[in-house]
């Protein structure tokens, strides 16, 4: 069996989580994110008995959750301590149709084999389980990675990969179908987060354990002159009139449900019992007349 480009470190990503926490972590995207999971949870009319958090950095989603009376137990499944996590491209620990919901916040923008990963999350739901989860759209931090493509191309006449290539929204919804969920739906949120200048927000990347872990990245330390430039540029070009700089955070939202016979489906061509041009009230037009005949 074939097995995906390793696109992520995944030790190293979660070296540099382990050391996020020591120092401090950075929670704000992970705790705003945690919220709106948890308030989009509560608008869904049923119960949930059993669910699972995978792979999220923190507690806070689990604690809101349980908070919400939606859910009767939640467990973490992480790659630290004891616990297995399937976000790691290894196979799922979860029995077939053992759960009722999947929740996930901002982890699976470091998975190597995302269809992989979402196909052994459906297989794990039980009829007409959920998943819902957040993660790190395509369209995030485009502003330092133009800043120091610019500037790594004019210091040292070429580019190296600093900024990781997530999903773009565009590609998710298909990936959704491609796992075998029902009822799809993709959306998103950006977030400007406006810093003071550069290396505020490389310090609060660090803190969140969100630094580069490309299997290609440069292994050579970045060099003064080339950070000096890429400062200069981001200033130049993402400065806000008061001088503080902007650096965007795309969320993707992902929902979806295993199958089951009582969902909505959509109706079989013919069905329709009245005309869409009677609907409209306008004329129906059949193939090859003109609309001024």
């Amino acid at each position: 069996m074939s097995q995906s480009p390793a696109i992520f470190d995944r030790r190293l990503l979660r070296a540099r989580q382990r050391r996020a926490r020591t120092l401090g972590p950075a929670t704000f995207l992970l705790d705003r994110v945690a919220e709106e999971m948890a308030e989009r949870l509560s608008v869904v009319l049923r119960q949930f008995e059993r669910a699972v958090d995978l792979g999220t950095p923190t507690d806070a989603l689990r604690r809101l959750i349980g908070e919400g009376g939606k859910v009767g137990s939640i467990v973490a499944a992480t790659s630290e301590g004891a616990a297995e996590t399937i976000v790691d491209d290894e196979a799922s620990p979860f029995a077939e149709a053992s759960l009722d919901l999947v929740v996930s916040a901002l982890t699976l923008q470091f998975v190597n084999d995302l269809p992989g990963t979402l196909i052994q999350i459906r297989r794990a739901l039980k009829a007409d389980g959920l998943l819902l989860a957040a993660m790190i759209g395509g369209d995030s931090l485009n502003e330092l990675r133009e800043a120091f493509a610019a500037a790594e191309s004019e210091v040292e006449g070429g580019i190296s990969p600093r900024v990781a290539p997530f999903a773009d929204i565009r590609d998710l919804g298909a990936l959704l179908q491609r796992a075998g969920f029902a009822l799809p739906v993709i959306d998103s949120d950006r977030l400007t987060v406006r810093y003071d200048n550069p290396l505020a927000l490389m310090r609060d990347l660090r803190a969140m354990g969100a630094t580069n872990i490309l299997t290609e990245r440069r292994r050579t330390p970045l060099k003064r002159a080339t950070l000096q430039k890429m400062m200069e540029i981001y200033a130049r070009r993402f400065a806000d009139a008061d001088g503080r700089l902007r650096a965007t955070f795309e969320i993707v939202w992902l929902t979806g449900w295993a199958p089951h016979e009582s969902q909505q489906k959509p109706l079989k061509p013919g069905s329709a019992a009245r005309r869409l041009a009677d609907a409209l009230g306008a004329k129906e037009i059949s193939t090859g007349e003109k609309a001024g005949d």
